[in-house]
């Protein structure tokens, strides 16, 4: 059983910073770790990921910008959102990939928290 706590989300103005967590609570911690964003009215989508081997892919709305990192020995990760533009307004989820017999995989998400960036 593995649940998955977010926290660090807020309101910033334009080119602020703010730093998410993400905390699995349980007794696994599987360290593929991905963040989505979904602002209101639109899909759900792929910011960024890190995987066992602290292999990183970023959206290429937020590289440059957007840095993620885990702490593997605290069971959680962290999305640190730099020079942040009202486009990044959207409520934050993390999502945690653990690996399955027989190709298959589980999937846990977070909460989600809400970011807001004001101009």
């Amino acid at each position: 059983q593995v649940q998955l706590v977010q926290s660090g989300g807020g309101s910033v103005q334009a080119g602020g910073s703010l730093r998410l967590s993400c905390a699995a609570s349980g007794h696994i911690y599987c360290s593929d770790m991905r963040w989505y964003r979904q602002a209101s009215g639109k899909e759900r989508e792929f910011v960024s990921g890190i995987d066992s081997d602290e292999r990183t892919t970023y959206a290429t709305s937020v590289k440059g910008r957007f840095t993620i990192s885990q702490d593997t020995a605290k069971n959680t990760v962290y999305l640190q959102m730099n020079s942040l533009e009202p486009e990044d307004t959207a409520m934050y989820y993390c999502r945690m990939i653990c690996p399955l017999p027989h190709n298959s995989a589980l999937a846990t998400w977070g909460q989600g928290t809400l970011v807001t960036v004001s101009s």
